[in-house]
């Protein structure tokens, strides 16, 4: 894609959707940061399920940890790989307790050394609660990355750091859920909806899967 190309691309995104959102729910960056750490290979829609039930109950570090991992378990015991994840999310608990004052902190060397909190997980909490420009690569970025030519690369960190420069810096805020979202439901990772995809002038993607009959 060529730097006009990119340009317009986010330019249609943005006229779509102005304001998008993370399709996760929360009201508190801890909220926002339990759901990304559970959200790791699971749908945002079982997430939610999930804590719907949970946050009522227990919205910060200190009422997790009331819960005893056993409590924590029972909650989210529908998400995958719910034994592990509630581990991880006890113990980050425990460290925003006792070391950030039931703080969720805002820099990615002491968010990254939270259990279970990886790079993508501090990139979303950074864009979407603090307002940094930050690219979260997940399966959905990677695959319009690649696939439009918007930013190929064979590693999550590389199509992060090309997103990063290919990106006009007005649209970077929320390029990030543009992507995602555009993903999820217009460039499917099998079959690509570009019949109906307003930005599909602008995709190198070849060929162009045309309308079902």
């Amino acid at each position: 894609m060529t730097p006009f190309q990119i340009d317009h691309f986010f330019a249609t995104l943005q006229a779509a959707n102005p304001l998008p959102a993370s399709e996760l729910e929360y009201t508190s960056v801890f909220e926002l940061l339990a759901a990304v750490l559970l959200s790791a290979q699971a749908t945002d829609v079982g997430v939610n399920k999930a804590t719907r039930k949970l946050f009522p109950v227990a919205n910060t570090p200190q009422k997790v940890l009331d819960l005893g991992l056993e409590g924590l378990e029972r909650y989210i015991r529908t998400i995958g790989l719910f034994r592990s994840k509630a581990r991880h999310l006890m113990e980050t608990c425990r460290i925003l307790v006792e070391r950030h004052g039931g703080e969720v902190p805002r820099t990615r060397e002491e968010l990254e050394a939270l259990p279970g909190v990886g790079r993508k997980t501090a990139n979303v909490v950074l864009n979407v609660a603090y307002g940094e420009p930050t690219m979260a690569v997940d399966t959905h970025i990677f695959r319009v990355s690649n696939r439009t030519g918007l930013a190929p690369g064979k590693t999550p960190f590389a199509v992060e750091q090309l997103l990063l420069k290919r990106v006009p810096a007005q649209y970077l805020t929320h390029a990030h859920h543009w992507l995602i979202l555009h993903g999820r439901y217009v460039c499917l990772a099998r079959t690509p909806r570009c019949w109906e995809c307003a930005v599909a002038t602008d995709c190198d993607y070849q060929p162009k899967t045309p309308a079902p009959r």
